[in-house]
């Protein structure tokens, strides 16, 4: 392996370290037994979440290439399990405000186990039965869980600043720790022990069945609006009114879905731009490193939160920009340094700055998810809380289904630009929040209830 890999990886496991060694009495917050217990039970439950996902990912790919699919069936299939999330997701959404968030984390375990057993088939309908089933579960973690964390922090009477606390310790070992470990296990299965590229889902289905244990043994239920009378449509349109009567809902869900999509078109486009002539590169060590940087974005963030200044609003725009600016290294490069036309060989120049600037924007990915949580949690209300989030999601997967279907149709920078507009449009969005978050909702959503409640009366 070249020594730059080994030192920007190291060079970044010692500044996590440090940051994380380094913090004083107020980069913490002082905390009571009860809340850390609670705290951590949420961490190990949603750790062993994030395992399951992480533990797929990077086989998803290779495992339908082994069954002798080409790359537009492959290509099929992942639009596929985008397009249920997009569908699905705010069906699931209200079904968890409606009929229990616990429900619906323990029906996230359950329908991402049986996406897994799907991958045992080489049959085209059976796996795309199974990425229909993942995107349905995709929804779910990413508004279930969060949904009952909230409330089941409030409902206990905790501290609203200590929820800063759980998200960002969520994401440093979910998103960061979780997913190098996963990757390095996912890596002895398929490679060292030789078990073949199905045994990293059949490990995910292990830690997704001992979380679902500890959730039905440990966790009480919540709700968000458990009205007998409320239908899905029903709440379908109270979730839309809230969004269009809060100016501040509906920036937060552009400003995600700006965010996220670029995100998620990062995923596709960093190998092919970090390899443009079949260059060899270590695909899981340099993961491995993009997680690390995340990490370390998600320690800044638990500094940045633990202090009432600056406000999570004010330092998302000066994330957004450098997230923007870094996207660009891609093109830049591209007129800067001169293109190696060897086929083969080891990375580039242009490749090691381009490694440099996706840390970057991975780090910056690492302050997003806590930053966003703790915005979501002040702004979105809590009747409706899982619907919305998975409104949120329906442009996002638009976005990433047009970019998956178009993805050979534009050159690679085109599309980081692209990227790098959205994550510019982004920061002025954040910029607009932060001017109008303290002012008062102009419809709360008691009142949307009340007036529903209103008109059907007068219409019997």
């Amino acid at each position: 392996m070249e020594l730059f890999y080994v030192v920007v990886f190291g060079g970044l496991a010692a500044v996590v370290a440090t940051l994380e060694l380094s913090k004083t009495s107020k980069d913490r917050i002082n905390t009571s037994p009860a809340f850390n217990s609670f705290k951590n039970n949420y961490l190990v439950v949603y750790s062993l979440m994030m395992a399951g996902d992480w533990l797929q990912g990077p086989y998803v790919y290779y495992l339908y290439s082994t069954y002798g699919f080409g790359k537009g069936e492959i290509g099929q299939l992942f639009i596929a399990g985008f397009g249920s999330s997009m569908l699905f997701g705010t069906i699931v959404g209200s079904l968890a405000d409606k009929q229990g968030r616990k429900r619906a984390c323990v029906t996230y375990c359950i329908t991402y186990i049986l996406s897994c057993i799907t991958k045992h088939s080489p049959q085209y309908k059976v796996l795309m039965i199974g990425r229909v089933l993942g995107g349905i579960a995709t929804s779910l973690l990413f508004s279930a869980f969060e949904s009952w964390l909230v409330a089941e922090h409030n409902k206990r009477g905790f501290d609203q600043q200590w929820l800063s606390l759980t998200f960002s310790k969520a994401i440093f070992l979910g998103n960061g720790l979780v997913a190098i470990l996963a990757g390095l296990f996912g890596n002895l299965l398929v490679d060292t022990l030789s078990l073949g590229p199905v045994a990293p889902f059949d490990a995910a289905s292990c830690f997704l069945a001992i979380g679902m244990a500890i959730i039905l043994s440990s966790w009480s239920e919540n709700y968000g609006d458990p009205s007998e009378s409320k239908d899905l449509l029903t709440q379908f349109r109270g979730a839309a009114v809230a969004i269009a009567s809060d100016e501040k809902i509906a920036l937060l869900g552009a400003i995600q879905s700006l965010f996220e999509g670029s995100m998620y078109t990062f995923v596709f486009l960093w190998t092919p731009a970090l390899s443009p002539n079949d260059e060899e590169i270590p695909h899981g060590f340099i993961f491995a490193t993009f997680m690390l940087a995340s990490m370390l974005g998600s320690s800044l963030a638990s500094r940045l939160m633990a202090r009432t200044s600056p406000r999570v609003e004010s330092y998302m725009q000066i994330v957004f920009v450098i997230s923007s600016a870094s996207l660009l290294l891609p093109i830049i490069t591209t007129f800067l340094v001169a293109p190696s036309k060897v086929r083969g060989g080891s990375i580039s120049l242009a490749g090691c700055i381009q490694v440099l600037g996706f840390c970057t924007f991975e780090a910056c990915v690492g302050i997003f998810w806590p930053s966003i949580m703790k915005m979501r949690s002040q702004y979105i209300p809590e009747e409706a809380r899982s619907t919305i989030m998975n409104f949120f999601r329906i442009p996002l997967n638009i976005f990433v289904c047009i970019v998956l279907y178009n993805v050979d149709a534009f050159p690679i920078t085109v599309m980081f630009g692209m990227c790098s507009i959205f994550l510019f449009v982004a920061s002025i969005l954040q910029r607009r929040l932060m001017v109008i978050s303290d002012k008062p909702k102009a419809e709360s959503w008691i009142s949307v209830k009340e007036r529903d409640t209103e008109a059907e009366a007068l219409n019997i």
